[in-house]
């Protein structure tokens, strides 16, 4: 019996559940069928992977090592397109890279000016997204560099898996306000009661800078009178949003310096609340290609000299 990779879908979509019916919806496929592609997996691994006599039914202690298989060779299948490209384009000039909204129209544009300066480049593609979409690009290929905020103390997924990185720049996370009439933060900490808590703007788990946040403030916050008015992905609508006199923001430097400068935002809450970030330029594992190998060099010799 040949082995189907449609398979581990299936797996997979009934490991979540344990329930038949449910698992066969979400394949879009009928029961009985579904049934015998699962027993069609279990005959060529040769061991049964699910407890059938209890509903829902249990993953086996064979299903659940090969759970972790399964979500092995999915990533590894996802990656495979990205792989591809990297090969097809190891001659190319082309630089690929994915960066954060807000870093894509604040530190980046500067940055590569400074580092056009010590090499030619190529043609430049960019993707900005949320930072959890361009962990994603990076990981399965799909970009050669993705740059990101990050923080000595909070590891994300591409620190875990061992992507390779070097710090490029400096950023802080500052809380703030519209002012009021006086000048002083509408919406300052640690003021708030039960009664009426403090509105904040919050990030999305789909944000790095989120989850930086909650990391590192999180537990203070929850100590406090404050309530969470709104969430969004993007630090660029959260900036709105703070304008708007909706609440207090966690708002990088690089983003609202010269709302700070003009007072259309102020400070709105003590020093220890500001959060010190680093800007981060990740890279692929293994061989990229001769363009973005030579783009690393010069990148990583200009993060030394700073």
């Amino acid at each position: 019996m040949t082995m189907n990779l449609s398979w581990i879908d299936d797996f997979m979509a009934l490991a979540a559940t344990g329930n038949f019916s449910r698992a066969a919806d979400e394949r879009h496929m009928t029961q009985p069928a579904f049934s015998r592609r699962i027993r069609a997996l279990e005959e060529w691994l040769g061991a049964d992977l699910f407890d059938r006599s209890s509903q829902p039914a249990r993953v086996t202690e064979v299903g659940e090592w090969f759970r972790t298989v399964a979500q092995d060779l999915q990533s590894r299948v996802a990656g495979i397109p990205g792989e591809a490209r990297a090969i097809a384009e190891a001659s190319s000039t082309t630089l690929r890279f994915a960066a954060t909204h807000a870093l894509s129209f604040t530190f980046m544009p500067r940055w590569l000016h400074a580092l056009e300066s010590q090499a030619s480049m190529g043609q430049l593609q960019l993707m900005s997204d949320v930072q959890q979409k361009c962990e994603t690009l990076l990981a399965q290929n799909q970009v050669h560099f993705m740059l990101a905020h990050g923080h000595p103390g909070v590891r994300g997924p591409l620190d875990e898996a061992d992507f390779p990185s070097i710090v490029i720049g400096a950023d802080q996370l500052i809380p703030v306000s519209s002012p009021n009439e006086g000048g002083q933060p509408l919406h300052a900490l640690p003021e708030g009661s039960k009664g009426a808590p403090l509105p904040w703007l919050g990030y999305s788990p789909e944000s790095g800078l989120g989850r930086i946040l909650k990391e590192l403030k999180g537990p203070a916050l929850d100590r406090l009178h404050v309530h969470q008015a709104l969430t969004a992905h993007l630090a660029s609508v959260l900036r709105t949003m703070a304008l708007d006199r909706r609440g207090l923001a966690w708002l990088p430097k690089l983003l609202v310096e010269d709302d700070l400068t003009s007072g259309r935002l102020v400070v709105a809450a003590p020093d220890d609340w500001r959060i010190d970030l680093q800007v981060r330029l990740y890279r692929q594992r293994g061989e990229s290609g001769k363009a973005a190998e030579s783009f690393w060099k010069v990148a990583s010799a200009a993060a030394s000299v700073h």
